[in-house]
């Protein structure tokens, strides 16, 4: 075959390069066109694993030299991947600077936060109370915080029993902390009943001077219609507990005791001679 009246060939030269070689030589171009312009002593993104090969942090390629690498920072996935990571780059500054965090074109130190070192547990007092109005039963918390930190407001919240790790998990119980710095945070455990947060049952106070805060709160009752008939308790005077004529004929003639709720038998008190 005469390779010489080919078309593109010179005489005394080889023949049309192909696909393949055409490959290699642009490949060879790029990487030498590359190490003039890249260090990749520098590379954040070139990566050397442990078999000798190269990766590329930034499009998660493969590559078996650097030259391959180096080839593959010039084409286009890995462009616009640069493109994109600068675009990102430039949105999170923009938020930066909206929250104040960068000045004269420089980013900012961020200030990390500071962690008291805890001085130990706060004192306090718990005191059991009832509402004389609903005969609703309840707590008071006072705590001290004598030397709480600058500008620190004590905070409370409700823990359910399964989101601690110290005791086994039980239905029946709830657990409410306390925390200030420096101050270690403390828990007490109560009843697992619903809290009554209506006007005037539950509310908190902080005294800056005195370094006291309190924290009062009822609980809902189980049973309302239970106390209707206690004294002090009602809708309002002539008012009461409802009951039918033979139950209030039962109660009238000794035959039920009308503080039992569940209707036994009134037994007479024993005499003696």
């Amino acid at each position: 075959m005469d390779f010489q009246n080919r078309v593109g060939s010179k005489p005394g030269s080889g023949g049309v390069a192909g696909g393949s070689e055409s490959n290699v030589d642009r490949r060879e171009r790029l990487r030498k066109l590359a190490l003039e312009t890249i260090d990749l002593a520098t590379d954040p993104y070139l990566l050397k694993n442990h078999l000798g090969s190269y990766e590329c942090k930034l499009c998660l390629t493969l590559h078996n030299n650097e030259g391959s690498y180096l080839a593959h920072t010039q084409a286009k996935k890995h462009q616009t991947n640069l493109a994109r990571r600068a675009a990102q780059d430039a949105q999170n500054d923009g938020g930066l600077a909206a929250a104040g965090r960068i000045q004269d074109g420089r980013l900012a130190k961020i200030q990390p936060k500071k962690v008291a070192v805890k001085i130990g547990r706060p004192g306090y007092k718990v005191t059991k109370i009832r509402d004389p109005a609903t005969r609703q039963l309840g707590l008071l918390f006072q705590i001290q915080y004598p030397e709480v930190a600058e500008n620190v407001k004590p905070r409370h919240r409700f823990m359910s029993a399964y989101e601690q790790r110290v005791e086994p998990p039980s239905k029946h119980f709830q657990y409410l902390l306390f925390a200030a710095e420096p101050y270690e945070t403390i828990a007490f455990k109560v009843q697992s009943r619903e809290i009554d947060k209506g006007e005037g049952k539950f509310w908190t106070h902080w005294d800056v001077d005195a370094g006291t805060f309190t924290l009062q709160f009822f609980f809902k009752n189980e049973r309302p219609g239970m106390m209707m008939g206690a004294p002090g308790v009602g809708p309002g005077p002539g008012v009461g507990m409802v009951m039918n004529s033979d139950r209030a004929a039962m109660i009238a003639g000794g035959m039920m005791n009308p503080l039992n709720p569940y209707g036994a038998p009134m037994v007479p008190p024993p005499y003696t001679r």
